[in-house]
């Protein structure tokens, strides 16, 4: 182990040391987003938080998918299964619904736009940067697995502290 220290620690410690981890991966996000927008404007920040999870959302799918032993096509199942892995699962209330074919994942109190409501600041205009986030979440999960957005700020149909997605599987 690379670091004999987290070998010391109980149980109970790693799942707190997880959350922090979370929430230390979750301000550096915040932190750096803020940074573009004070100085370039909320459309810069965006622009560059695309880009930024375009490329991040398929390297925690791949790693979560090696971590659970997916199959090369784990479907809507796996994918369901590698959703509650993911950063946000620790950090947001989330839930996952099955509706026939297709798969609903929510996000409820978002930490990002509750810290922002909270703070006075406008909503963060989170859509686009969430269908490259889902959607390459899922791809990289398992390439036949397609996303559209039901609810997310500022297109939303639900609370705006929160966002819904739907994944369904195209052969």
């Amino acid at each position: 182990m690379k670091n004999e220290q987290l070998a010391k620690l109980s149980k109970a410690q790693l799942l707190e040391l997880i959350e922090i981890y979370a929430k230390n991966w979750l301000a550096h996000d915040g932190v750096w987003f803020q940074s573009i927008e004070r100085k370039f404007g909320m459309e810069e920040a965006v622009y560059h938080d695309e880009e930024a999870w375009k490329r991040f959302t398929v390297i925690e799918a791949k790693r979560i998918k090696e971590f659970l032993q997916l199959p090369e096509h784990p479907g809507l199942e796996g994918l369901e299964q590698a959703l509650h892995y993911r950063f946000y699962g620790n950090l947001n209330e989330h839930e996952c619904l099955r509706e026939g074919n297709k798969l609903i994942y929510r996000n409820f109190n978002c930490r990002v736009q509750t810290a922002r409501s909270r703070k006075g600041m406008s909503y963060h205009p989170c859509k686009s940067v969430g269908i490259y986030e889902y959607t390459g979440f899922a791809a990289a999960i398992d390439e036949r697995i397609k996303c559209r957005c039901l609810s997310c700020y500022p297109d939303c149909t639900e609370s705006p502290d929160g966002c819904a997605w739907e994944f369904y599987l195209e052969e």
